[in-house]
This record gives C-alpha cells, structure tokens and sequence, in this order.
C-alpha cells in the first residue's frame, strides 16, 4: 500500500528523501511542498528534483511554456497524488507512474487529501521556455476528487 498519512512511514517509503520545505515556490502552493534536487541547475542540461507534498498539498496551475520542446515529465516515487489537464479528468497517480507533460498545457498536480505524495520533476529542454503560475486549484474543485 503506497498511501500514507504519516511522514515518518512515507519517508521510508520515498527512495530519494522528502528534502527541504519549498520555500521558494511556497507562494505557488496550498499546503506544504519539500524540494529534494537531484542533479545541480544550470550544470547538468536536464534538472530534476524530488518534489514532496504533505497530504492536501497541491501545486497552482501552471504551464510550461516553450517556443520549442520543453514541458516536464513526472515519474511518481511514492504515496498517491493526482494530476490534472485543464479541460480533462483528474488523473490518480501512484508509485511507478509516469506523465508526460506537453509544453503550453495548462495543469496542476500534488497530494491526495489522504496521503504523502512525492514525484520526480524532469524539466525537459526547450527554446524559450519560462513557467508560468496562475490560480490555485480550488478548494470546492480539490475536495470532489
């Protein structure tokens, strides 16, 4: 079982570490996100990090914006949490699952409101590419999942 409410279980659960709280994107965030890199920015051409959310967290909407290539993969590490395309679905995401996210789609992912959640973020290469953060997910819309 991959769900968990308590941190300390899902810390065992998590191969890479939950890492520090989020502080730098924290305004982009209901609840609390923890932020673990795994490869060191602007030295390695592809960045990824551990990103870790306590339960109910859940990252703004945003976009990936790319005149060319770009957008962002998700590989789920631990816990449960959900994804979401603008217009479509929600979408559960356990341990094991991957998400190609393409350039200029509009769409948010975090937590289950019942469980640790924790993904490894691949910012792929592109032209032009910038993120863009928009509204929060709503409360009303989160809790109907």
């Amino acid at each position: 079982m991959s769900k968990t409410t308590d941190r300390q279980e899902f810390e065992k659960m998590d191969p890479f570490g939950v890492g520090d709280p989020n502080e730098g994107y924290a305004k982009y965030f209901v609840g609390r996100s923890f932020l673990k890199p795994l490869t060191e920015y602007g030295k390695c051409p592809v960045f990824l990090a551990n990103v870790s959310f306590e339960p109910g967290c859940r990252n703004n909407w945003h976009v990936h914006r790319a005149k060319k290539g770009g957008g962002q993969i998700l590989v789920c590490t631990a816990g449960e949490g959900w994804y979401q395309e603008e217009g479509k679905p929600a979408v559960s995401l356990e341990p094991g699952k991957v998400v190609t996210i393409p350039a200029n789609v509009k769409h948010w992912h975090g937590a289950k409101k019942d469980s640790w959640f924790s993904h490894i973020a691949v910012e792929c290469p592109g032209e032009e590419t910038v993120n863009e953060w928009l509204e929060p997910v709503s409360d009303k819309d989160y809790s109907e999942l």
